[in-house]
């Protein structure tokens, strides 16, 4: 049996699911893994590519657009290792960099979730950890994630001085996490409201609710190649999250949940299907 099983989702994303696979046979974790591929039912031959090139993957036909947490909840039960890396298409992980992940989680008991420091192409810092989703919690992220985006001095160096150091957080980026199944399984895996967004800030504050710890490590980077579904489909991308965000307040913040409902109302943002307070 494997100790390590990697869940990819992809949709509609086979050139970057094509790095990604090429990257994980060059330099493969030399921990004992499995890769499983859940394809959301792309319509550009993503599951066929990856069953033709690499046919010690296992591909998942998912039979529809599930989103994120629905898939990557079909890829886990699909393995049995005891660690789960929940890894996005677009990323490019590095030679060794798994393996240290997986010896981070290893030393520290009280560990429960861990997740590397990510980078665009060019290098420059994701914000891919912080503080629990709050009103103002989010208000502040938005602010290091557009300041970062612009990279604007002062905002830039605050980010760049935080990811220098190993630290508890309250999450960190699904993007790639790495996690104890036990846990995983204990919180019962990710929160199928959420079809894309918030998904892993809820899943971190559910494995903290069981005492556990969720780390960010700067010693491991991996490039992501951030932001696809929002270039390729803005629109429908800002939907999704808004669903999301809606389901986290509901769930976390239900105060704040009818002040947010009627302020994205007031905005003409509120989702379809809303109008009433449906999640």
């Amino acid at each position: 049996m494997s100790d390590l099983a990697i869940v990819i989702v992809s949709y509609n994303a086979c050139a970057e699911l094509e790095v990604c696979l090429d990257a994980l046979a060059v330099h493969p974790p030399a921990t004992p893994h499995e890769i499983v591929v859940v394809d959301n039912a792309s319509s550009d031959g993503s599951a066929q590519l990856a069953r033709a090139r690499w046919p010690h993957v296992t591909v998942i036909d998912a039979g529809d657009n599930l989103g994120f947490a629905r898939a990557t909840n079909l890829g886990i039960r699909a393995t049995m290792s005891p660690l789960l890396l929940l890894l996005n298409s677009d990323t490019v992980p590095s030679r060794g960099s798994l393996d240290r992940l997986v010896a981070i989680l290893r030393s520290r008991d009280s560990v429960a979730v861990v997740g590397p420091r990510l980078v665009n192409a060019q290098g420059v810092l994701e914000v891919s950890f912080g503080l629990m989703i709050s009103p103002f919690a989010e208000l502040w992220q938005k602010c290091l994630v557009a300041g970062q985006r612009r990279q604007t001095p002062l905002v830039a160096r605050l980010v760049e001085r935080r990811a220098r150091t190993e630290r508890v957080v309250d999450w960190v980026s699904g993007a790639c996490l790495l996690v104890r199944r036990g846990e995983a399984e204990a919180v019962g895996l990710l929160d199928e409201r959420y079809f894309l967004y918030l998904e892993d800030v809820d899943f971190c504050a559910a494995v903290r609710g069981l005492g556990r710890h969720i780390l960010y490590t700067p010693s491991v980077e991996i490039v992501h190649h951030r932001g696809r579904s929002r270039q390729t489909a803005p629109a429908s991308a800002m939907t999704a999250y808004r669903r999301s965000q809606l389901a986290f307040y509901q769930k976390h913040h239900p105060r704040w949940y009818p002040i947010l409902r009627a302020y994205l109302r007031m905005g003409g943002k509120l989702p379809r299907g809303d109008s009433q307070g449906g999640s």
